[in-house]
């Protein structure tokens, strides 16, 4: 399989993985849905570890993961809220922000500098921010969208997320140059469900006990956030990671398509429109 359709399957699978949550666990709570999306697959992933284990490591990688680990939890806690609880099509969109929001945290930690044409992707995701928002608040200035993102709980919740995520991605891709594609991933899952998991039983032990309900559609949320992980990384290893990132960003317009479907969120074109703006965005700050 090449690695176009690895991380279109990547894309697919984490769009639906998020769009069932929505649907199949609307009254969970925040910690709840971390318990689920990440523990559930971290243990289907256990069989990948042994298929593809871990190389002998330094000491570095385990500071790395100290900091990412809790990172990534807080990230997921904040991603899970904001779909949970707003429309798919005000949320998913603004993780387009993790690549404006690289611009400062690879310059800070790998010292990467912005071309002109990542500046003007930037301007397309801005744009397409700007777009989405126009249903927000049909009174006033053209600039009151942009005042309406502050305003909307989900949209900032996501960003937060996408913020956090913006130096998670930074740190990992670090931490990667000490293991491997095929290996880092599925580890690296496990070892975060493993200390949600311990963290939980000890601060939130009653959120375990969602473990023991609607066990076909965790199985199959599950599953879906396994195959996506791995299939993330399975097309990391075959192409450049700028690549791969740039297809696996269509999982906002499935997304805002499969909000459409089973919720029946409105304004689906101008959705897609603003959506496919802040995705070419993606593509120029990535490419």
């Amino acid at each position: 399989m090449d690695w176009f359709t690895l991380a279109l399957m990547s894309a697919i699978t984490l769009a639906a993985a998020d769009a069932l949550t929505k649907k199949f666990l609307p009254t969970y709570r925040g910690w709840e849905l971390l318990v689920i999306r990440i523990g559930v697959p971290a243990f289907l992933l256990l069989p990948v570890i042994f298929i593809y284990p871990i190389p002998a490591v330094p000491a570095a990688f385990g500071g790395l993961m100290a900091i990412l680990i809790p990172l990534e939890i807080a990230a997921m806690l904040l991603y899970m809220i904001a779909i949970r609880d707003c429309p798919l099509y005000l949320t998913l969109p603004y993780l387009s922000f993790t690549p404006v929001f690289n611009i400062l945290t690879a310059y800070l930690f790998l010292g990467e500098t912005v071309s002109w044409r990542g500046f003007a992707g930037i301007c397309f995701v801005v744009s397409g921010a700007y777009i989405l928002n126009l249903n927000q608040n049909n009174r006033g200035t053209w600039l009151a969208p942009l005042s309406a993102i502050t305003r909307e709980r989900g949209s900032r919740l996501m960003l937060s997320a996408a913020a956090i995520y913006s130096v998670t991605s930074v740190l990992s891709k670090r931490a990667m140059g000490y293991a491997t594609p095929e290996s880092f991933g599925p580890f690296y899952y496990t070892l975060i469900g493993v200390v949600l998991l311990v963290l939980t039983a000890a601060v939130k032990p009653g959120s375990l006990r969602v473990l023991g309900q609607r066990p076909v559609q965790h199985l199959i949320i599950g599953t879906l956030m396994a195959v996506m992980v791995c299939t993330h990384f399975l097309a990391i290893a075959r192409v450049e990671v700028a690549y791969m990132i740039s297809v696996k960003r269509s999982s906002l317009l499935f997304g805002i398509l499969f909000g459409a479907l089973l919720f029946k969120e409105r304004h689906t074109v101008r959705h897609l429109a603003a959506g496919t703006l802040m995705l070419i965005g993606v593509w120029m700050i990535a490419t």
